[in-house]
Parts: structure tokens; C-alpha cells; sequence
């Protein structure tokens, strides 16, 4: 192939990944790599079509494998500031809620099923840290 049918190859599928489809990065990779053997072919390296082929492939698989994973994170993991993880925060306590009993607390913003695995009984408005989550529901425990 020649070096421009390399490098517009490239150009389609990095524009397709960013415009058109979400693959993940994968199309981006994927043109950069056909970009890239265009560009080795316009610095007068000589590669028969079918080493074009194997430097296209070998070096597409080669930066998704070792780069995609850390760009995808940087620009669409999570927002920033944000943490999945619960435990060790704080809730508010609405009810007062005995040991062992269940209730329901404040929690970013909404209202979560909570049990008291405490030893004591927890008044409303008193601050409890949660211990553990399981699916929607919290352990939560007097303030150390």
C-alpha cells in the first residue's frame, strides 16, 4: 500500500473512534498504528505489503495493550473527586436506632438502609461511620 493510503486509513478510523463510534480507544489505537506505518514508509523505510501489514499489526496491538487502559481512565473514569469507596464515612443518624436494629440514614445525598452493629443505641442526629456496604445497604457503628 502506499504511505498516504496508510496514513488516511489512520486519519478515517482515529476520526470514527472520536466522532462517530465509542470503541473504547480501540479505533484510535488502531489508526494510530496505520498512521505510523505510512509515516515509516515516507522515511524511505523499505517494507514489502505484507511486512506494511505485520508492523500495522504488531504495533496497533502493542500500544492498545500498553497504553489504551491508562488513556481510557484519564479521560473517562470517574469524575473527579469522586470515590465508589463507603467505608470509614460518616452518615446521619435520623432516628434514634438501638443496637442491632435497622434504620435508615443520610448518605450522599439520599436515604440508605442502615444496621446498627454497634454495642450502643444511636440517637437522631448523631454521626455513625459505616463499617461495611453490601449492595445498598450499610453497617454502621457509634463514631470512634
Amino acid at each position: 500500500m502506499v504511505w498516504w493510503g496508510w496514513i488516511v486509513l489512520g486519519l478515517l478510523l482515529m476520526a470514527a473512534e472520536l466522532a462517530l463510534i465509542d470503541a473504547a480507544f480501540y479505533l484510535l489505537f488502531i489508526g494510530l498504528s496505520a498512521v505510523l506505518t505510512g509515516v515509516l514508509l515516507v522515511a524511505g523505510i523499505p517494507m514489502a505489503l505484507w511486512l506494511q501489514w505485520v508492523v500495522f499489526g504488531i504495533t496497533g496491538a502493542v500500544t492498545a495493550v500498553l497504553f489504551r487502559q491508562s488513556l481510557y481512565d484519564k479521560l473517562r473514569g470517574q469524575p473527579i473527586g469522586f470515590e465508589d469507596q463507603v467505608d470509614g464515612r460518616q452518615v446521619a443518624i435520623l432516628e434514634d436506632v438501638a443496637a442491632g436494629d435497622e434504620t435508615r440514614v443520610e448518605f450522599r445525598g439520599s436515604r440508605w438502609d442502615a444496621t446498627n452493629v454497634g454495642s450502643r443505641t444511636l440517637k437522631a442526629g448523631e454521626k455513625a461511620i459505616i463499617l461495611k456496604a453490601s449492595g445498598s445497604r450499610l453497617e454502621i457503628d457509634a463514631r470512634a
